[in-house]
């Protein structure tokens, strides 16, 4: 199993989602976070006064899918998520060692 983590835009999340359920995968962990890369914030003016904002707001996403399709997954995740500018984001694949399921105690690609 590997557990994919995926770093975008938060207006590309319903395309990410759209794109990962063609591929049949329907599970998703989202979470709203903050953080810079090379662009570094930017800079933003309010009621005149002129600041920098150092983290940008971006969303992460985290599934874990059978290893024989992390790659696919990855690469729509890359797709659907691409912008062509700065800070479309960055995705992590990491292996998963086990999974247990709750409820049922189900483990290993069953329990996801």
């Amino acid at each position: 199993m590997k557990k994919i983590e995926a770093i975008i835009k938060p207006f590309k999340l319903d395309d990410v989602k759209e794109a990962l359920n063609e591929l049949g995968i329907k599970g998703m962990t989202v979470s709203e976070v903050k953080g810079y890369g090379r662009q570094k914030g930017h800079k933003e003016v309010y009621r005149g006064a002129e600041y920098v904002v150092d983290f940008i707001p971006k969303i992460k996403l985290e599934i874990v899918v059978d290893a024989r399709v992390a790659e696919q997954a990855a690469e729509k995740i890359r797709e659907a998520a691409n912008t062509g500018k700065i800070g479309d984001g960055k995705i992590f694949i990491y292996s998963v060692e086990e999974a247990i399921r709750v409820r049922t105690g189900e483990r290993g690609p069953e329990a996801v």
